[in-house]
C-alpha cells in the first residue's frame, strides 16, 4: 500500500483509467431505458435527459473512484488481483488526490442533480423534490460507501442489492418519473431487467476477483456462493429477459416491440462463456461484453417501443 501514498501529478491517462470508462455504458443504459419508456408515452424532455445523463455519469465515476480508493485502503486491490491494475494501488494516483477527485465528482453529481430536480419537478408539490433530493443524496452516499469508509457495504455482500436498486428501480423508475411526473407500475418490469443485468456485471467482476477478495476479507456474494455464483449469474440474466418479455406481451401492439430479441444471442453466448469458464482472468472480457450488450439491449428495446407506438 505504500506505493499508493506518494504519486506526483497523475497523468490524464491515469485519470481516464481510474474513471473506468468501460463501465459508463451500463450507467447510460439506466437513463436510456427510463427515457425510452417516457418517450413511448410522448413525454420526453431533452433537458431532463441531458441532466439525468450527466448526473448518472458523475455518480458512476464517483463510484469507480471510491472503489479504487477504498479497495486499496482495505487491501482488496493488491499485486495478486486478477483484473486490471488500479491506479491508487499501483501508485499512479495518490490517496489524497483520489479523495479530492471523489469530492469533485460528488459535488458535480449534487449540482447537476439539484438542477435536474428543479427542471423536472418545479411544477409539482414540494414533497416530490424533497423525495428526489433524498434519493440523490442516497445515491451519492451509496457510491462512496460501497468500498470506502470504515464500514463499506460492498465487503458484506450487499453490493448486489444496492446495484439492483439504484441501476434498476430507482434509476429507470426515477428517470421515467422525471420525464412524465407520474408513475406507472408496469415500468417496474423493464426497470427490474436493467437492474438484474447491472447486478450481473457486478457479479462477473466479483467472480473474477473472488480469490483475492477472500484474502482481503471482502465477502462479496460471489465469495459466499463460491462456484454457485455461476448459477446465480444465470438466474440474473434469465430473470432479466423474463421481465422484458412479460412487459412486452402485456403491452404488445406491433412486432417492432420484439426488436430486442436480436440481442438474445449476445447474452446467451455470454452466459455460456461464464458457465463454462475455468479461468477467473478470462471473466474480465465478459464484464465488458455484458455491460455493452446491456446497452445494446436497452437501445433495441427502446427503439422497439418507439417504432411500435
Amino acid at each position: 500500500m505504500t506505493s499508493a501514498t506518494h504519486s506526483s501529478s497523475p497523468s490524464i491517462q491515469s485519470w481516464l483509467k481510474a474513471f473506468r470508462l468501460r463501465t459508463l455504458p451500463l450507467a447510460f443504459s439506466t437513463i436510456a431505458m427510463g427515457s425510452f419508456l417516457a418517450g413511448a408515452e410522448a413525454q420526453f424532455s431533452w433537458l431532463v435527459f441531458i441532466l439525468c445523463f450527466a448526473t448518472t455519469i458523475f455518480l458512476q465515476i464517483l463510484s469507480n473512484l471510491s472503489n479504487d480508493y477504498g479497495d486499496t485502503v482495505h487491501g482488496a486491490d493488491n499485486a495478486e488481483r486478477v483484473g486490471p491494475q488500479r491506479t491508487v494501488q499501483s501508485g499512479e494516483i495518490s490517496l489524497l488526490a483520489m479523495k479530492k477527485a471523489m469530492y469533485v465528482f460528488g459535488g458535480l453529481a449534487f449540482v447537476t442533480g439539484v438542477a435536474l430536480i428543479f427542471t423536472a419537478l418545479r411544477q409539482l408539490t414540494s414533497l416530490y423534490p424533497i423525495i428526489f433530493l433524498l434519493l440523490g443524496i442516497g445515491a451519492i452516499t451509496a457510491a462512496i460507501k460501497y468500498t470506502a469508509g470504515d464500514n463499506p457495504y460492498g465487503y458484506k455482500g450487499l453490493g448486489d442489492i444496492f446495484v439492483f436498486i439504484f441501476f434498476g428501480l430507482v434509476g429507470v423508475g426515477g428517470t421515467y418519473f422525471l420525464h412524465t411526473q407520474q408513475f406507472n407500475y408496469s415500468i417496474l418490469l423493464p426497470a427490474t431487467a436493467i437492474g438484474l443485468f447491472s447486478t450481473g456485471v457486478l457479479n462477473v467482476n466479483n467472480m473474477r476477483d473472488r480469490f483475492a477478495d477472500v484474502k482481503a476479507g471482502k465477502i462479496t456474494l460471489a465469495v459466499r456462493l463460491g462456484e454457485s455464483s455461476k448459477y446465480y449469474h444465470a438466474l440474473l440474466i434469465l430473470s432479466g429477459w423474463s421481465c422484458a418479455l412479460i412487459f412486452t406481451f402485456q403491452n404488445y401492439h406491433t412486432a417492432w416491440q420484439l426488436l430486442f430479441l436480436l440481442v438474445a444471442p449476445l447474452h446467451l453466448l455470454h452466459l455460456f462463456k461464464v458457465l463454462t469458464n475455468k479461468e477467473p482472468a478470462l471473466l474480465d472480457r465478459q464484464l465488458k461484453i455484458l455491460a455493452m450488450s446491456t446497452l445494446i439491449f436497452c437501445i433495441a428495446f427502446g427503439a422497439g417501443l418507439l417504432l411500435g407506438r
